[in-house]
């Protein structure tokens, strides 16, 4: 999770981070943006107890017709747990750890809870992890401000992040789009009137500006220092610390220009 440093008036002015994620609750979500990643990744998310064995079968079928490997049968819940309980090794026992440990999961936790896991964990291209640093980095937004037009298009990245990046290929990102608009009418999650204008919504792109800029990098290395002392590596890299400082940023801006 980001450790984010704040100036003297309460503004952003600095981020510590190995992987840009901010942690959002499943609450916080809106209800179209969970259903989308479910109609698009796992349409069988609330039937199956971790392991979707029609899937599997389905899948072998498709690529056994194309004699290549076209379609997976991963579930979320085997997604969570192969990105945060196991490496990303190809081979054929850590796939039985996965079913294993899916299944584990499913009886320890709510579905939410697995949701809560997947959504702020999952890598969404451009150096973003999770749905809110996903919702900045494309959007320019929080997460709960995102249209339908928005939320399918980011419920189409998990496939692959930069082919459907909309920053680098919007053409492709329409076309991931589209198909998982397609996928929220088959399960009934939206009409498809509601499709239709969500393909005819116009896309904005707003990159989020950088937040660690240049005439502030001698002030937050003289602070990282500080606190990775005090704190260590792990709690500043990845502990989510809240930094209160007595920068003044106009005034480090001007001061910086002169």
């Amino acid at each position: 999770i980001v450790s984010q440093v704040f100036g003297d008036d309460g503004s952003l002015v600095g981020e510590f981070y190995l992987e840009r994620r901010i942690v959002v609750p499943v609450e916080k979500m809106p209800r179209k943006l969970i259903q989308a990643f479910v109609a698009a990744e796992d349409s069988s998310f609330y039937q199956h107890k971790g392991i979707d064995y029609f899937g599997i079968v389905r899948a072998a079928f498709k690529n056994l017709l194309s004699m290549r490997k076209k379609e997976g049968a991963s579930t979320i819940t085997q997604q969570v747990t192969k990105s945060m309980l196991l490496t990303p090794e190809k081979k054929f026992s850590r796939k039985i750890k996965e079913a294993i440990l899916a299944k584990r999961m499913e009886e320890k936790l709510t579905k939410d809870e697995i949701l809560y896991l997947y959504l702020n964990q999952i890598y969404l291209g451009g150096g973003a992890y999770g749905v809110q640093v996903a919702a900045e980095t494309y959007f320019g937004k929080n997460v709960e401000q995102l249209n339908l037009a928005e939320i399918a298009m980011l419920a189409g990245l998990p496939k692959a992040p930069n082919t459907y990046s909309p920053i680098k290929h919007l053409d492709k990102a329409r076309e991931r789009q589209a198909y998982v608009l397609e996928r929220m009418v088959k399960e009934a999650y939206i009409t498809p009137v509601e499709a239709e204008h969500a393909r005819n919504t116009p896309i904005t792109i707003h990159p989020m500006k950088k937040v660690n800029n240049e005439q502030s990098a001698y002030f937050l290395e003289s602070l990282r220092i500080q606190l990775e002392e005090k704190y260590g590596e792990d709690q500043l890299y990845k502990g989510g610390l809240k930094i209160y400082t007595t920068m003044n940023a106009g005034m480090q801006r001007a001061a910086y220009e002169s």
